[in-house]
């Protein structure tokens, strides 16, 4: 067996804490898979004194991941630090200068930089590996690069976060809005105390930006994707949807459109009958659709010590056993800028729940606004009557239109003096 592999490990959070344990715990079915062993030769973290649950000793620890990330003898550089600047960045960017290999878990540092690093990168000849940056232990990124090699991908779409996946989970299970919901996430530890990171979207965007560029061979663009998140969705919009055969659910989507790659996050209504409308609670889900191969789904945990140092170690793994390719499945010299696909163009169904004052002639005026805008209306939904200047609720889902059609409806529909509430729109994703 060859001599083994000689890792620094930058950052003991839950996910070193957890590639630690890993690699110890298994470290005789990876060495068989590696063909050498896996050695962790020096760590880096803020905090030495933290108490941790795993045994260090013996280890060198370095105060400076930069330094450690420069230390010759080291091979494979794993950033497990985070954030998109700081010493993160410094520590890859010095791996790759040194012609180390990097493995990271960090999306945020990717998704603004990952065209840049991945050039470097392949200007020294080392691998980028970043498997646990997207969807925690699912093997997305491998299955794109290596099983559908062959396929021109049609569209990708993904649940990427746990943390909304959960809040809509509970709220359609509880009946219960959002704000509440979020609380006892917040207790419970499945959201941050500044939650704004993923239920505002970012985070779905930062893996949607490399699922986008691995999928279509593309340059990284999260400028270029349409983020809104799930503040706006409450416990009676998942009622009606039920009402109306659809899940909500948080996705990322990924498509080329005749006006561009389309990229876009926001709350979609999904059907009941497909598979990706039953992924509950903190799961993940990952949609490919190929030209070759069809419809392909993987699901599992999308964060979490175990399932991220899962995709951590594959990486090692395959730098191990020689088997490393370029992080985006390409070289990073022959991935392109894409056009992007305004919003505005985006073509699909939608559904609108309205707060309107129980009175005749309502109905006429938002069918004429619609009518204005050439909106088709496909179903209407109204229950119960409601006193004199109380609101009552009325959904209308429409046929496919063009969204920036829909937006001026929504806005006139909104300067109703009869709608007591802005409007909620969200949209129907045809899977």
């Amino acid at each position: 067996m060859s001599a083994p592999l000689r890792i620094a490990l930058a950052g003991l959070g839950t996910v070193g804490a957890g590639t630690v344990a890993l690699l110890r715990n298994n470290a005789k079915p990876i060495a068989r898979r590696a063909g050498r062993d896996l050695e962790i030769v020096a760590v880096s973290a803020r905090d030495k004194n933290r108490k941790r649950e795993i045994a260090l000793d013996g280890i060198p620890w370095y105060d400076d991941a930069v330094a450690m990330a420069t230390r010759p003898d080291i091979e494979v550089v794993v950033e497990l630090i985070g954030g998109s600047e700081g010493v993160a960045r410094r520590t890859v960017e010095a791996a790759i200068e040194q012609g180390k290999h990097v493995v990271t878990a960090n999306k945020a540092l990717l998704a603004h930089h990952g065209n840049d690093l991945a050039r470097r990168a392949d200007v020294r000849g080392v691998f980028l590996g970043f498997e646990a940056a997207v969807a925690g232990g699912i093997p997305i990124l491998k299955v794109l690069r290596e099983g559908l090699a062959g396929n021109q991908v049609r569209r990708i779409y993904g649940i990427l976060n746990g943390t909304c996946n959960y809040v809509l989970t509970q709220m359609a299970n509880q009946r219960r809005d959002f704000a509440d919901v979020l609380a006892d996430a917040q207790r419970l530890g499945y959201a941050e105390a500044d939650p704004s990171f993923d239920i505002d979207g970012i985070d779905t965007a930062h893996k949607l930006a490399l699922l986008a560029a691995a999928a279509f061979g593309t340059h990284v663009d999260l400028e270029g994707i349409f983020v809104e998140g799930i503040r706006h969705v409450s416990a009676r919009d998942i009622e009606y949807a039920a009402a109306l055969g659809y899940s909500i659910k948080l996705l990322g989507v990924a498509r080329p459109t005749a006006h561009g790659l389309e990229q876009r996050v926001h709350p979609c209504m999904v059907p009941q009958a497909t598979p990706i409308a039953h992924v509950d609670g903190v799961f993940n889900a990952v949609v490919v659709e190929g030209d070759a191969v069809g419809r392909l789904m993987l699901e599992g945990r999308g964060a979490g010590a175990a399932p991220t140092a899962s995709a951590v170690v594959a990486d090692l793994i395959d730098i191990a056993s020689g088997r490393g390719a370029p992080g985006f499945g390409m070289p990073a010299s022959t991935m392109h800028e894409s056009k992007t696909a305004p919003m505005a163009r985006h073509y699909g169904a939608y559904y609108v729940r309205l707060m309107v004052s129980d009175q005749p002639g309502v109905i006429a005026d938002v069918a004429a606004a619609l009518r204005d805008e050439a909106v088709s209306m496909e179903q209407m939904l109204q229950r119960g009557r409601a006193p004199a200047g109380e609101a009552v609720p009325v959904v209308i889902t429409t046929h496919e239109t063009e969204e920036a059609a829909m937006l001026r409806a929504v806005r006139k529909i909104g300067a109703l003096d009869t709608v007591l509430e802005p409007p909620c729109l969200i949209r129907i994703e045809n899977l």
